[in-house]
C-alpha cells in the first residue's frame, strides 16, 4: 500500500516537474484566457512590429555609435536573402544591435530610454528591450558572456506598433 500510494506521488511529481520544466509553469485559467485574447490579435500586429523594425533596424545602422546590427530583413545581413525568400511579407520584430562603448554604453543607453520598456518579452503591442549582459546574463563576466555567444554590448529590441518616428526618437534621445 505504501509503494503503491507513494510510488503514484512520485510519478505525479515528476511529471509535473518535467512539464514545468519543459513547458514553464502551469497558467491560471486569467492567465491564459488574457494569452489567447493576445494571440488573436498578433496576425494584425505582424505586419506593423515588422515595418517598424525595418525601420529602426535601418536608423540603427546608420548610426555611428552603433557596431553592429542584426536584422533579418536588412540588406547585407546575413540571413537576408533566406528572409526574402521564406518571409516576403515581412521578417519580424526583433532586433539585435550592439553599442561601440561596449557593455557599460549598454547598460548607460537602457537607462536613458523613455518610451521603451526594460521587459523579457517579445511581440507586445509595446515596445520593449532587454541587455542581456545586465539582466538575464548578469551572473556572468564578459568573457563568460563571450564563450556563450553573447555579446556584452548586445541589445535585443522588440519593436511595439507605436508610431516608429516615436521609436527611434526615443533611441536618438537615448543614445545622445
Amino acid at each position: 500500500m505504501y509503494t503503491e500510494r507513494f510510488g503514484k506521488l512520485a510519478y505525479i511529481t515528476k511529471a509535473t516537474a518535467q512539464l514545468m520544466r519543459d513547458l514553464g509553469s502551469i497558467q491560471s485559467p486569467q492567465n491564459a484566457f488574457l494569452i489567447n485574447v493576445g494571440l488573436e490579435t498578433l496576425h494584425l500586429r505582424m505586419p506593423r512590429h515588422c515595418e517598424n523594425a525595418r525601420k529602426v533596424a535601418q536608423y540603427l545602422r546608420s548610426r555611428e555609435d552603433v557596431a553592429w546590427v542584426n536584422y533579418p530583413g536588412l540588406p547585407g545581413d546575413k540571413y537576408y536573402e533566406l528572409a526574402q525568400k521564406y518571409m516576403p511579407n515581412g521578417t519580424c520584430g526583433v532586433i539585435s544591435f550592439g553599442l561601440k562603448g561596449g557593455r557599460a554604453a549598454a547598460a548607460e543607453f537602457m537607462d536613458k530610454l523613455k518610451l521603451c520598456s526594460i521587459e523579457t518579452h517579445v511581440a507586445d503591442s509595446r515596445t520593449a528591450v532587454l541587455h542581456p549582459a545586465s539582466h538575464t546574463h548578469r551572473q556572468l563576466t564578459d568573457e563568460q558572456l563571450v564563450e556563450a555567444g553573447v555579446d556584452p554590448s548586445m541589445i535585443r529590441f522588440s519593436v511595439g506598433i507605436e508610431d516608429a518616428e516615436d521609436i527611434i526618437e526615443d533611441i536618438r534621445q537615448a543614445l545622445e
